[in-house]
């Protein structure tokens, strides 16, 4: 492979470390150049390769960014915060990209497919709407959105309301049939580092690592832990979207308190449906990690803790 520069912004963050493993799993000779407001939170074992350059600063100095764009062939965001990073912040990256003629900017998205939402309706996903917006008036950078559905990894945590691994419970709003799309942690920075690579990638791009509803990934839990599952339905569709629409009146600035009732909703519903459609063929040496593949990396007490993955990857590179 020809030797590119890849950009990541936030790269001292979980995910971020995982793309800079994968990245350097798929072509050794790739040069990356993160951005980090404390670059020492950078394992050694990423942070003494060679082609790995680490430049400290923050999303609004203005001056670290400019020296951390300058000569990469593409920018992946790796930011996670409020809006006005996420929205304010991006934007002043991409500005300062394409004033540095980088081609391309991964925007800071993956989970859930937001692009077939009217503006706002997932509010969490806001931020991407007017992102995805914003690149598409710009002519010398192209906009990439990586989409991979909900991070498996986030799925089984018990924050989520899908899974307790403490009485081995799988709950559900509709009728458990409804599907979820799941691809974990690890698997997605495979594809964003694909991605990455591929100069020719732009746009909107949709991979997936499983395809199941609640009740079949119960199933799937019996069969590798041979362990029976409890089940508890929590009611309708509608019942899910009244319950919401109260949790954030009751808990407003409290988030976390009530965002998954809204992923729950869009994702079951299939407002934010991905599918059918996926991208996984453009890169067919990846393999997809389904949710029995996830299961048999973990214990069942142990399923939806991101860390094992990441740590696994950085130890390796």
């Amino acid at each position: 492979m020809s030797s590119l520069t890849v950009g990541i912004a936030g790269i001292s963050g979980k995910f971020a470390l995982l793309l800079a493993s994968c990245l350097l799993e798929r072509d050794p000779k790739v040069k990356i150049k993160g951005l980090a407001r404390s670059p020492s939170k950078v394992p050694k074992a990423l942070s003494s390769a060679q082609n790995l350059e680490l430049i400290q600063g923050d999303a609004f100095e203005v001056d670290n960014i400019r020296q951390f764009v300058r000569g990469c062939s593409v920018i992946v965001c790796c930011y996670l915060g409020d809006d006005h990073l996420m929205i304010d912040g991006q934007k002043l990256l991409i500005d300062i990209a394409e004033e540095q003629s980088v081609p391309r900017y991964v925007a800071s998205d993956w989970s859930t497919d937001w692009t077939k939402l009217e503006m706002g309706a997932l509010f969490s996903k806001e931020p991407c709407q007017r992102i995805k917006a914003y690149l598409d008036t710009k002519t010398a950078i192209k906009g990439v959105h990586i989409l991979v559905g909900g991070f498996t990894d986030v799925i089984f945590a018990p924050f989520f309301g899908i899974y307790d691994p403490k009485s081995f419970t799988f709950s559900y709003w509709g009728t458990g049939d409804e599907k979820w799309e799941c691809t974990t942690y690890a698997n997605s920075a495979e594809y964003t580092a694909a991605v990455c690579l591929d100069q020719s990638a732009a746009g909107v791009l949709r991979f997936v690592g499983d395809v199941k509803s609640t009740l079949e990934i119960a199933q799937i839990f019996q069969k590798v832990y041979h362990i029976k599952p409890k089940l508890m339905s929590h009611g309708s569709l509608a019942e899910l979207h009244t319950k919401m629409i109260e949790e954030r009146g009751k808990y407003g600035a409290d988030f976390y308190k009530y965002v998954f009732y809204w992923y729950h909703y869009f994702q079951l519903s299939g407002k934010s449906f991905m599918g059918p459609k996926y991208d996984n063929e453009m890169y067919p040496d990846i393999i997809p990690v389904t949710i029995e593949n996830y299961m048999r990396q973990a214990m069942p007490w142990g399923l939806g803790g991101a860390s094992f993955t990441w740590e696994k990857r950085t130890k390796e590179n």
